[in-house]
């Protein structure tokens, strides 16, 4: 129960709607303690006057006993839906928050986080996870609530009937309480490997249905579904031995309940008949006492549903703990607004990626300034998309310092540097949406005209294409851009980073789908307002960074050449035989 102490600050704040539950509880459960009330003293009644009552007043007492044991039940079954308007509403407003709080704070890590976690088990403890929590929140709490209420209202009156015939009674509860401490240990071992398995399985669907295309184009439908069928397997399997457990649960506290009846009926006869005449009861209490049992029935049978509920929302919470205790490595610590003016300085910057430990960027130092494009080359594999990650403090370096106009970037507002970038990642990703609307994903609180759209989409030379659709700009996309070709989804996210109109652009790796014409004529485009931002331009195609102003080339994380293309060529070094290579694969 120590993980779910993390959702009492959601009961504080609901807390008049749980009273007010609380409250309606108490006052269903009054009027449900009053039928039996009512029934012992009827027929106490009616076998004091049995020998002057006439046939005729039978029938006006059976009318009278279900006249009023109907007004009575509308009145319990009033509170009743009362209680469960307030509870049930609560848990149901609490899931709403406790699913934006995770999905808050899910946008607050870091990129190592994501790397480390697979999506299909964030989704899990978003969805599935918060979902069994509600439960315990609303019914699970509504019930243990109503049991305590019934409890109490029903043993009172039982003990004021007789004293005696109540604690034999009673006698099958405490067995009960120790066999529901017990199963629920069992049960909550039990709930953690079904939530377990239940995460392995969603991230395996997730991963299913992302690759699909390369799951078909290798023709490994048959391998993927066994892979699914097994997990799915070992999932039914954990689930049906909580589920068999729960099985053997309730109809052992029915038995126990069954028990107390026929304690009733058995030790309530002797009294009635035989016992001392300071303990001897009236049938009518006989009556009283079984359907009092009869009553205490389904909130004990309850309690094994409730101790069900409550471990696995328990092992549920323990995970979705996990992430939310998680705290980002990188986060914003300053919130003075920030204006960049242009200059980005790595010195001697050294990264080691920490699950890998592999050293992707080694001493590196560079100056770029305002006006001025930065070109990073190298080989697949070389450190370069990581400086694109350092430089957005995707990561912090473990040594070195990266300034920005100057001043560390730790000590600049980051949201403020990120509204003020223009970015394309080497994996472009838009949204299942509108062009218009991934167009316009990186504009903040305002709507692009069609001008400033065209405007941007022509400087990418993928206006033409998009006319070429018969919903333009409301065209539909299919999950990331599939319904779209790579070169197309490149350049359109090219278009988006200048919406912003940016002044910080960095191009890492986006125009490898392109043809070399399509390429001279963006890169051409992208040097008409160059005065006003700073550039950076990661690729391995030396025809993308030629006309740079400072190029520098990283092999196994380590600045090995830079200077201008010119420059470079006359080394006669790696940049050259990169040229020449890729120079000869042209005429190819």
């Amino acid at each position: 129960m120590k993980s779910l102490q993390y959702l009492n600050k959601y009961f504080l704040k609901y807390k008049w709607r749980l009273l007010l539950g609380i409250l309606f509880t108490v006052v269903s459960n009054f009027y449900g303690v009053q039928m039996p009330i009512y029934f012992k003293d009827a027929i106490d009644h009616f076998q004091a006057n049995i020998t002057h009552t006439k046939p005729s007043d039978f029938l006006w007492l059976a009318f009278q006993l279900g006249g009023f044991y109907m007004l009575l039940s509308v009145a319990k079954g009033f509170f009743l839906f009362l209680m469960r308007q307030t509870i049930i509403v609560m848990s149901r407003n609490i899931e709403f928050d406790l699913k934006n709080e995770i999905y808050s704070h899910y946008q607050s890590l870091d990129q190592g986080f994501f790397k480390r976690n697979a999506t299909g088990d964030l989704m899990n403890r978003i969805s599935e996870d918060v979902g069994l929590v509600r439960m315990y929140l609303g019914p699970g709490i509504m019930y243990i609530i109503n049991l305590m209420v019934a409890f109490t209202l029903i043993v009172t009156q039982m003990i004021r009937i007789s004293p005696s015939l109540t604690f034999y009674v009673l006698i099958p509860l405490p067995i009960m309480s120790v066999l529901i401490y017990r199963v629920s240990s069992r049960m909550n071992a039990m709930s953690t490997l079904v939530q377990k398995e239940q995460s392995l399985l969603s991230t395996l669907a997730q991963e299913t249905f992302s690759g699909i295309r390369i799951i078909k184009a290798y023709n490994r439908e048959k391998e993927t579904e066994e892979k699914l069928s097994e997990s799915a397997e070992n999932y039914k399997k954990q689930s049906m031995r909580l589920v068999l457990v729960n099985a053997f649960f309730i109809p052992t506290i029915m038995f126990l309940i069954g028990i107390s009846i026929l304690i009733a009926v058995y030790y309530g006869g002797i009294l009635s008949f035989t016992g001392p005449k300071t303990e001897r009861i009236s049938i009518g209490s006989i009556v009283a006492f079984i359907m009092f049992v009869n009553s205490l029935t389904w909130p004990f049978a309850s309690l094994g549903w409730v101790s069900s509920i409550i471990q696995r929302a328990s092992a549920s919470q323990k995970r979705i703990n996990e992430f939310l205790w998680t705290k980002p490595t990188i986060f914003n610590s300053v919130n003075s607004p920030y204006e960049f003016d242009g200059s980005i300085e790595f010195k001697h910057v050294t990264f080691q990626y920490p699950i890998t430990n592999i050293t992707a960027v080694s001493n590196v130092s560079f100056r770029v300034e305002k006006g001025e494009t930065l070109a990073i080359v190298g080989h697949t594999g070389s450190g370069k998309s990581t400086i694109n990650a350092l430089l957005m403090r995707q990561y912090d370096p473990q040594s070195g310092e990266i300034l920005f106009d100057g001043k560390p970037l730790t000590d600049i507002n980051l949201h403020a540097l990120r509204d003020q970038t223009g970015i394309v990642p080497q994996d472009v990703f838009l949204f299942s949406d509108t062009i218009r609307e991934n167009l316009q994903f990186g504009v903040n609180d305002r709507t692009c005209s069609d001008e400033e759209l065209i405007a941007a989409c022509e400087m990418t030379h993928v206006y033409h294409n998009i006319q070429g659709f018969s919903d333009g700009f409301e065209t539909l996309l299919g999950e990331r851009g599939v319904n779209l070709s790579g070169g197309q989804k490149q350049r359109i996210s090219i278009a988006r980073a200048l919406l912003k109109k940016p002044r910080l652009l960095i191009l890492d790796d986006c125009l490898s789908a392109v043809d070399t014409e399509t390429e001279e004529i963006i890169l051409r485009n992208l040097e008409k307002d160059i005065d006003k931002r700073t550039s950076i331009i990661i690729s391995h195609r030396i025809s993308t960074i030629r006309n740079a102003t400072k190029i520098i080339v990283i092999s196994d994380g380590a600045i090995t050449e830079q200077g201008s293309h010119d420059e470079l060529i006359s080394l006669k070094g790696t940049y050259f035989e990169l040229y020449e290579k890729q120079l000869q694969q042209d005429k190819e």
